[in-house]
C-alpha cells in the first residue's frame, strides 16, 4: 500500500515582504517528501496562503522550519491588513488524503500542537474536528476580535489556548490548528470600491446570517486595487457548489447596482468542484464526472 498522503494550507500572516515570503516557504521547496503545490500573497489581505501535500512527517518538519522564520520576522503588534488573525502562523489545518483517515489527521495535529509550543513558545487553538471544546469549531469564534483583543483576554477561562499559554507569545501572538475537510478559497471581485456594499453582500451569503451553510464570507475593500471583495471560504463544496455561491452574489450585487468584474481561486481547489460549476454553466444534460477523461484515467476505471 502506498504511504499516507495528507494536504496542508498554512496561512500566515504577511503578504508584502517578498524576502520574508521567500524565507517562510523555502523550506517546503527544500524538504523532501513535501510537495510545495502553490502559494500566493495578498498585499491588501496581508496573508500568504500556502498548499502543501505529502507524508505526514517531513510536511510537519517543512512547518516547523517555515514557522520558526514567520516567528523571528512578523511582529503582529504592528501588523495591519484585511483578513482577520491572531497570529504570524494564524492557522495550520490538515486533510486526508489518501490512506489516512480523519481521526488520524485531529491525533496529528494535537501532537503537533504539542511540539509546536514547545519548539517555538506560540500556544495553539485546535478548531474543526480537532475542537477540544465544541464552541472552538468554529474558527471566526477563535479569531473573535482578532490579535488585538485576544492578546488580553486569551488569560480569561473562555479563551485560553488549548496549548500553552494563557498569555500569547508577546510578537506572534497564537496558532490554529485542526483536521478539516477540503476547503474552497473563493474570492469575487465588484466594479465598486465600497466596502460596505462587499459587507452587505457577504452578510447574505455566509451561514452566520442566514446564507449558505458552509460558507464563511467577509466583505473587503481591495486598496490597491480600488475593488471591493466579497471573500469567502467554501468549507464544503460538495454540500455548497460554487456556481451556486456566486450566482447569488451576482444577483445581490445588481440590487446595488454593481457587477462582478472576477472571481479568485485562493490556492488548490479540487476537480470535482470546478466540474460541477462547468457542467452548470453548460447546461449539460445528465453529466457524470467521469466524462472529464483525466478524471476517468485516474479513477482506473476500464477502457474502450
Amino acid at each position: 500500500m502506498a504511504g499516507k498522503l495528507i494536504e496542508c494550507v498554512p496561512n500566515f500572516s504577511e503578504g508584502r515582504r517578498q524576502d520574508v515570503i521567500e524565507a517562510i516557504v523555502a523550506p517546503f521547496r527544500a524538504t523532501k517528501g513535501c510537495g510545495l503545490l502553490d502559494y500566493r500573497a495578498d498585499a491588501d489581505h496581508n496573508r500568504l496562503v500556502v498548499s502543501l501535500a505529502g507524508s505526514p512527517e517531513p510536511v510537519q518538519e517543512a512547518l516547523l522550519q517555515a514557522a520558526s522564520v514567520a516567528v523571528q520576522k512578523i511582529d503582529m503588534n504592528s501588523h495591519q491588513g484585511a483578513h482577520p488573525r491572531i497570529g504570524a502562523v494564524d492557522v495550520i489545518p490538515f486533510t486526508p488524503v489518501s490512506n489516512i483517515t480523519m481521526e488520524e489527521c485531529v491525533a496529528l495535529s494535537h501532537s503537533f500542537g504539542e511540539r509546536f509550543f514547545q519548539e517555538l513558545g506560540v500556544p495553539v487553538y485546535f478548531y474543526e474536528d480537532s475542537a477540544k471544546r465544541p464552541e472552538r469549531k468554529r474558527l471566526e469564534v477563535i479569531r473573535k476580535g482578532q490579535y488585538e483583543t485576544l492578546k488580553t483576554e486569551s488569560v480569561t477561562p473562555e479563551r485560553t489556548p488549548d496549548v500553552g499559554g494563557p498569555a500569547l507569545h508577546p510578537t506572534a501572538g497564537a496558532t490554529v490548528m485542526g483536521a478539516r475537510k477540503f476547503l474552497v478559497a473563493f474570492n469575487v471581485n465588484l466594479n465598486t470600491a465600497d466596502e460596505e456594499i462587499a459587507k452587505k453582500i457577504a452578510n447574505c451569503v455566509r451561514a452566520s446570517s442566514g446564507g449558505f451553510c458552509h460558507v464563511k464570507g467577509m466583505g473587503v475593500a481591495l486598496h490597491e486595487r480600488g475593488m471591493a471583495q466579497v471573500s469567502m471560504n467554501i468549507v464544503d463544496f460538495e454540500k455548497n457548489a460554487v456556481y451556486r455561491v456566486l450566482e447569488l452574489i451576482r444577483m445581490e450585487a445588481r440590487r446595488w447596482g454593481v457587477e462582478v468584474v472576477e472571481t479568485e481561486i485562493y490556492g488548490m481547489i479540487p476537480a470535482l468542484a470546478l466540474v460541477e460549476s462547468a457542467a452548470y454553466y453548460l447546461q449539460i444534460k445528465d453529466f457524470d464526472p467521469l466524462q472529464v477523461l483525466e478524471l476517468k484515467l485516474l479513477s482506473g476505471g476500464d477502457g474502450a
